[in-house]
């Protein structure tokens, strides 16, 4: 079992506790345009794109999903209208949590103030935080912030907004690129992968690895620790 119990339990949103199904809404939009391979294809440099689009100055998200959608349609070869970005943009708030999240979340919500770190808009992430089922303490998103994470200014504005330092909080995240790599050279000591199957393991981030939410009590000292399958 941990021995640190921090001041605050800080997350990453999207992918992390809300299911973001970005694949499965271009799946919808473009399925029935693109062979199983170009979907395929699309899919990735969609992925990948929407990094790429959050590393530089702050812009709303929808412009972020909006020009990762045109350079993955240049890329594959297809016409781009932005009404089909629209229609990825507005599933985003209809998301609801992985299944493990509201049971998992209520264990630790009881004991350890619960923070959200979001690459979000005001607009938006409120309908996803109500679906979690559970109590947060605070919600900051890119758009208070105005800058997307990997970039370090939104867990420094977090610092700042809670009063705490690195070593106050344990962060939990799904991504190393968005989260868990800033976190580790930010100086966040007590780190947790949530193993979703986004990324591979990569243990010279010094996490705690989960599989779900549900062992997020153990690694914050709260109850005795499962072993991850």
């Amino acid at each position: 079992m941990s021995t640190f119990r921090p001041k605050y339990i800080t997350f990453d949103c999207y992918g992390t506790l809300t299911n973001f199904d970005m694949a499965g809404a271009a799946r919808r939009v473009y399925g029935e345009r693109l062979s199983p391979e170009a979907m395929a294809s699309f899919v990735e440099a969609f992925r990948g794109y929407r990094l790429d689009e959050v590393l530089g100055p702050w812009k709303p998200f929808l412009e972020v999903v909006q020009n990762s959608i045109e350079r993955s349609c240049k890329r594959i070869g297809i016409q781009f209208k932005p009404e089909d970005a629209q229609r990825i943009y507005d599933e985003v708030p209809t998301w609801g949590p992985h299944p493990d999240v509201p049971a998992g979340l209520s264990r630790v919500a009881k004991e350890i103030p619960l923070v959200i770190l979001s690459n979000s808009m005001n607009s938006l992430i409120m309908s996803n935080v109500e679906k979690l089922g559970a109590p947060f303490h605070t919600v900051i998103t890119a758009e208070e912030v105005g800058a997307y994470k990997p970039l370090m200014k939104g867990f420094e504005y977090m610092f700042d907004k809670l009063g705490c330092d690195p070593e106050d909080i344990t962060h939990v995240s799904s991504s190393f690129r968005y989260d868990l790599m800033t976190a580790y050279d930010l100086g966040i000591k007590s780190k947790v992968w949530v193993n979703r199957g986004h990324e591979p393991a990569n243990p010279f981030y010094e996490y705690t690895e989960i599989k779900d939410i549900g062992g997020l009590a153990a690694a914050v000292g709260l109850e005795p620790v499962r072993e991850v399958a």
